[in-house]
């Protein structure tokens, strides 16, 4: 089997989510693994690290004993030795950045969302296929374990028909006051691209239509519940997109759901997401890993509340939780990152189907935009098809 090094371009390489999930924990694994066989080759990736952090740059490159990074974007993008470029700075700059790769002929995967607008992404695909390069979006969710046994129970039948869901997600971000905040101060700002519709929604379209089914119609409500937050320098600002959200959806197959997301909410399930679904012989609930089923024969006979005279008389959350039975592990697990990684190369060498296409990545931004605007107008959205 003969070897074949493909470049890959790590742009906003000193990012969160590219120095740990694509890079550390994706790519990484996979050449030290000896590579990723594909038809009859053996392809290793081989890695440019951009970023505007030097000092950052060359901590991460070390760690991962890269040799090659830069702080020149354009430097990068005139090396021929590299085809491919991945997108994972800035929101608010990313639109541009792709432009620039696809004027490059690179072929492009790219970090959610894709762009600011519908109208936009529709531009950034025609130019794409204009220049006849392959083109991907990440939706990693997708591979969580969690999800995958959800999936599976779903298409077996196991629960039967829905009947209707519920995702939740979310946890407590502080503000910056007395704790500092675990998420970067962009997400509360409208002008870099921040809003909880645009950071979550475009996640939650693709696991929902590709586990239960496409989506017709949204309404939407959504509020800033911390108004006030201190940013990375100790300055105070004011929030001006959603920190919390409320969506109710209904699906062309007729199921109604609902997705819940908050960074203004305190933890007490069973993950920081999860996915209710209830069907009529019975529920599944997953989260990032586990799942957790209850069939027919499980479901208890309740008749009403029970309140008993004595103080704690009545079940609590875990006895109803010990009834549902945990779903095992089939396969080995293996980062969701590192999947979408593998099906994206094998997609530009060998021209394999991918699920996730930048078109994909357009109809979670048209998510997102559709309960922005059902939120603003108070009005159910049609979602039409792209």
């Amino acid at each position: 089997m003969s070897m074949k090094k493909i470049g890959i371009i790590m742009h906003g390489a000193t990012g969160r989510i590219c120095s740990t999930q694509h890079i550390h924990n994706a790519l990484i694994p996979i050449i030290s693994e000896g590579g990723l066989h594909i038809n009859s080759e053996t392809i290793i990736p081989r890695l440019l690290l951009v970023g505007r952090n030097k000092t950052q740059l060359k901590k991460i490159a070390k760690e991962n004993n890269i040799r090659e990074w830069t702080t020149n974007l354009d430097s990068a993008l005139s090396d021929k030795d590299f085809s491919i470029f991945f997108e994972a700075a800035a929101t608010h700059q990313r639109l541009e950045t792709l432009n620039k790769a696809i004027t490059a002929e690179k072929h492009i995967y790219t970090e959610k969302p894709i762009a600011p607008s519908v109208s936009e992404g529709l531009h950034l695909l025609k130019r794409v296929e204009n220049f006849n390069l392959k083109h991907g979006a990440v939706e990693d969710k997708l591979y969580l374990p969690g999800f995958q046994k959800l999936t599976n129970i779903i298409n077996d039948k196991t629960i039967g028909e829905i009947v209707c869901f519920r995702l939740e997600f979310g946890w407590w971000v502080f503000n910056g006051n007395e704790v500092p905040s675990q998420r970067p101060s962009w997400n509360y700002k409208k002008e870099t691209g921040g809003g909880l519709f645009l950071d979550m929604h475009t996640h939650w379209r693709y696991v929902i239509e590709n586990i239960l089914g496409k989506i017709s119609k949204v309404v939407s409500t959504s509020w800033i519940a911390q108004p006030e937050r201190i940013d990375e320098n100790g300055h105070k600002f004011s929030v001006d997109v959603e920190d919390t959200t409320h969506t109710l959806l209904e699906l062309e197959n007729g199921v109604s759901g609902s997705i819940f997301s908050s960074w203004a909410t305190r933890v007490r399930r069973d993950d920081l997401v999860c996915l209710y679904v209830d069907g009529t012989k019975g529920s599944a609930i997953c989260g990032l890993r586990d799942c957790w089923v209850q069939d027919n024969y499980e479901t208890p006979i309740i008749k009403g509340f029970d309140i008993g005279h004595e103080p704690n008389k009545g079940k609590t959350f875990k006895d109803y939780a010990s009834e549902w039975k945990s779903v095992d592990d089939h396969d080995p697990f293996k980062n969701p990152y590192r999947v979408g990684w593998e099906h994206f190369l094998s997609h530009v060498i060998a021209n394999k189907p991918l699920r996730s296409s930048l078109k994909e990545g357009i109809k979670d931004i048209q998510l997102a935009e559709s309960c922005i605007k059902s939120s603003k107008e108070k009005v159910w959205i049609n979602i039409k098809k792209i």
